[in-house]
């Protein structure tokens, strides 16, 4: 696949989507918010990827969020809105493979519609998170609602509030369990990688069954997430997948695993 605004590699059953516009510090315009959605739709109908990494080119920044040149119309009626933000989403776009994202440096305003949407976050040692809306004037809604459940709510409050007069650091996002690892630069992408082959190693319907049991658990009363997890039971232990996980326990290699 060709892209003008995005890399797409493969590395066996794990997809690297790499966000591709470093001199506009990887903020979106209507080209990539087309092509990651299509990306992310794309990859429903590939069985041979099981996990997806995202990440950004350079050093500077993960995603500063919409590009300030875009310049988007908008439908006369104020009942209604355009928003690009909501084509950037890999849950958004019903793709319910694990996704890792890689953050190498800023991440912000937009740039939480695409973290909003992710299982697990690696962060370089220099990335930072806020988000300028209302220093710009502006409401932030989607992007706190989005990492709601993500962020304790006090932080959430300050990260959505203070626009640009507080950056959080990766260690503080570390810290309230924002951000699941924190590495040098050039350990990132080893990071991310190994996170997600190992996601990527195990029975693809298991995996996709629990991760939409996370994701009913987030978004659910636990009454309603509870009533669907007999369904999601019976979809993710597929009698393939119970075997590919017997063959595995029969074979006498036993995982090494990572302690963190």
């Amino acid at each position: 696949m060709e892209f003008a605004s995005l890399i797409y590699e493969t590395d066996g059953p794990v997809a690297w989507v790499t966000l591709n516009r470093p001199d506009r510090h990887n903020a979106f315009d209507a080209t990539l918010a087309e092509e990651i959605q299509g990306i992310w739709r794309q990859l429903r109908y590939d069985d041979s990827i099981r996990a997806v990494v995202l990440t950004g080119a350079g050093d500077k920044a993960f995603c500063t969020g919409i590009d300030r040149n875009w310049s988007v119309p908008q439908p006369p009626s104020p009942f209604m809105i355009d928003d690009p933000g909501m084509l950037l989403g890999p849950k958004t776009a019903d793709l319910w493979k694990p996704v890792i994202a890689a953050v190498n440096g800023m991440a912000c305003g937009g740039a939480f519609y695409l973290l909003g949407e992710v299982e697990t976050i690696v962060a370089a040692d220099h990335a930072t998170f806020f988000d300028p809306h209302t220093t710009y004037g502006m409401a932030a809604c989607y992007e706190p609602i989005l990492l709601y459940g993500q962020l304790p709510w006090g932080e959430l409050c300050r990260l959505a509030l203070m626009g640009n007069h507080e950056r959080m650091s990766a260690a503080r996002a570390h810290q309230i369990g924002f951000v699941q690892d924190v590495v040098p630069l050039d350990e990132l992408r080893a990071v991310a990688g190994r996170i997600a082959h190992a996601v990527a190693s195990q029975p693809a319907a298991a995996v996709e069954g629990t991760l939409r049991s996370l994701w009913a658990a987030r978004q659910m009363a636990r009454a309603q997430a509870l009533a669907m997890a007999p369904h999601l039971v019976t979809l993710g232990n597929t009698p393939e997948a119970m075997a590919e996980g017997q063959a595995a326990f029969v074979s006498g290699r036993r995982i090494q695993p990572h302690v963190r």
